[in-house]
């Protein structure tokens, strides 16, 4: 009797840790999707030049741009309606933005110089055929 109880106890007790390591998990799960959520609002910035499309865990959406930044919580203000609406990071299943960033600015810059290089250097070619 006593060997079939403590086998009884040690099945629920796996059991048991099954089920906890599993919410444990997804509680992990949640906390890195919220970190990732956070470093893709700190990198689109705040601005109206910045637009941005936001899809909720309750299947809402919201577009516009983002007008303040905090440590558990950001502000999306609408474009046509200025609406301001506060959006908790943990209920943000997807964001997209179109801001560039700094790298972008600068290839776009680099590409822009060196074709009016090209043009100048082709240019001096056919005007001075000596020189």
């Amino acid at each position: 009797m006593t060997r079939k109880m403590s086998s009884i106890i040690v099945a629920c007790l796996l059991a048991l840790s099954i089920v906890a390591e599993q919410n444990v998990w997804a509680a992990e799960k949640d906390t890195r999707l919220s970190k990732k959520v956070r470093a893709a609002v700190l990198e689109l910035g705040t601005g109206q030049t910045t637009r941005v499309y936001i899809k909720l865990r309750d299947k809402t959406r919201l577009t516009g741009y983002i007008t303040e930044i905090g440590e558990s919580s950001f502000v999306v203000t609408d474009l046509t309606s200025a609406e301001a609406t506060t959006v908790s990071y943990p209920d943000v299943v997807q964001v997209k933005g179109n801001n560039l960033s700094t790298g972008a600015k600068i290839a776009i810059a680099a590409a822009i110089i060196a074709g009016v290089a090209i043009v100048l250097y082709i240019v001096k070619g056919a005007f001075c055929d000596g020189c």
